[in-house]
């Protein structure tokens, strides 16, 4: 059986109502976002690397074979 992994809980504030904030909020906003966006980025090829490994680890000698 495959065991997800825990899932975090959304940000708090995220989406926002992006009526009424100035072009200095937008752009504070976006960078937050862009800053968020890498740091996910980051963790995704990190766990797809140690996917990756550990499949490597279980793979047969017939299967490598080929």
């Amino acid at each position: 059986m495959d065991e997800e992994e825990p899932r975090s809980k959304p940000v708090p504030g995220l989406p926002r109502t992006l009526e009424g904030m100035s072009i200095a909020d937008l752009e504070a906003y976006r960078a937050t976002l862009v800053s968020e966006i890498a740091r996910v980025d980051a963790e995704l090829q990190r766990r797809r690397a140690m996917r990756s490994a550990a499949e490597g680890l279980f793979r047969s000698d017939r299967e490598r074979a080929s």
